[in-house]
């Protein structure tokens, strides 16, 4: 999604479009996607806590996912909406599918394990990601020495491994996780009480006030670091790096966010989880301020090893605190909650950043903009009683 399929895109799949028009269809795409996850994410995690089914809609969205990418493999020049539908259709099998297997954290770790539990969780999933960037990137760049006609040829073939990969390493999971289930009734009675439970949800959740500002506090913060993620490759490109190097920055954040992510886990049972996540956001802040004066690939180089050093950790930090302060046995309906509200507010940071850089003609002046995001989550997490929010999860007051 980051390095492949935008490029993908817009030169086979949106060839013969009109000048600029492709990347206003990505643009739609992205959003489209973003908005099915957004308004299903809450009530199928209501469903699935109160059937306790979290496995079975996770394996249902991952097949979604896995079956759009091997789609991909047949995506042709011109096939732009095609293209859109499977790509809409592998973010909806990703981000509901993640809503599941975040609430499974609560199944699989008691609550003093769960921010290393949580951090090996990530770490894998870089050295995953990173392994298979790895050598699709390989296949597209060396396709004539692989007999390969042209680049699209692999990036094609690339996109079906992705799929064959999901499938694979999720195997394990499906079949040795365990859950907790209960008695559901039908199909109709379990979405009446979905829907009930998603109302519960939206009424009760001032009864958690810790939760409730620590949810706040992830909205800025949560901005902040997407907005990083997504627009790195467009600053990069602005200020004139070439692909190659924004290629490489993007391996090298995989490769260092495996080990760091795995002892960031370690670090936050040492020294406190909310002391963890202050210190990546922190660095966030200093990123953003070192960025501004980036003027080479050798300081993007630089800004990706911060990057990965605490991309990871501030995400499974965060998975971890916010579970342990979820009501027990609603797990999937509050992480189906966070999803949908931190989607929504997610547009803050890219708007932000479009919005600053047209009214001052400056791509840096609009990244050093997205440090404001941090400051707001910064200053609502330091107000966060975590011990007492954990209390309030327990007890409901």
């Amino acid at each position: 999604m980051a390095a492949v399929m935008p490029i993908f895109y817009a030169g086979v799949a949106a060839s013969g479009l009109p000048e600029g028009r492709g990347t206003s269809y990505w643009g739609f795409t992205q959003t489209t996607a973003a908005i099915l996850i957004a308004m299903i994410s809450p009530l199928l995690g209501a469903i699935a806590d109160h059937s306790g089914e979290k496995k079975k809609y996770l394996r249902a969205f991952s097949l979604l996912g896995a079956v759009a990418c091997f789609g991909m493999a047949f995506i042709g020049e011109g096939d732009w909406l095609l293209a859109s539908v499977l790509v809409v259709a592998g973010m909806l099998g990703f981000g509901a599918g993640n809503t599941f297997y975040d609430a499974l954290l609560n199944d699989v770790s008691s609550p003093a394990m769960r921010e290393s539990v949580s951090a090996r969780g990530f770490a894998m999933g870089y050295l995953g990601g990173g392994v298979l960037l790895a050598v699709n990137l390989g296949m597209i760049l060396g396709y004539k020495q692989l007999g390969f006609a042209d680049s699209t040829g692999a990036s094609q073939v690339s996109f079906a491994m992705v799929g064959v990969w999901w499938i694979v390493f999720s195997l394990p999971l499906f079949r040795r996780v365990q859950e907790k289930r209960r008695e559901a009734g039908g199909y109709a009675d379990r979405l009446r009480a979905g829907m009930r439970r998603l109302g519960e949800t939206m009424r009760g959740i001032k009864r958690y006030p810790e939760l409730y500002k620590f949810m706040i506090a992830y909205w800025f913060f949560f901005d902040g670091i997407n907005t990083i993620i997504v627009m790195a490759t467009s600053y990069g490109t602005d200020i004139g790096l070439e692909q190659t190097d924004l290629i490489t920055a993007l391996l090298l954040t995989q490769v260092i966010g495996f080990p760091a992510a795995w002892l960031f886990g370690r670090m936050a049972d040492r020294f406190g989880s909310k002391r963890m996540l202050f210190g990546a956001l922190w660095t966030y802040v200093v990123i953003v301020v070192l960025g501004y004066y980036m003027t080479n690939a050798l300081h993007f180089y630089a800004l990706a090893v911060l990057v990965g050093l605490v991309q990871g950790g501030a995400q499974s930090t965060s998975r971890a605190i916010y579970s342990r302060l979820i009501p027990p046995g609603r797990t999937a309906e509050y992480n189906g909650f966070l999803s949908f509200t931190s989607r929504f507010f997610s547009f803050g940071g890219p708007l932000a950043f479009g919005l600053v850089g047209i009214l001052t003609g400056s791509s840096r002046a609009a990244l050093l903009a997205i440090a404001l995001f941090f400051f707001i989550g910064i200053a609502l997490l330091a107000i966060v009683n975590l011990e007492k929010g954990w209390r309030e999860a327990e007890t409901g007051y």
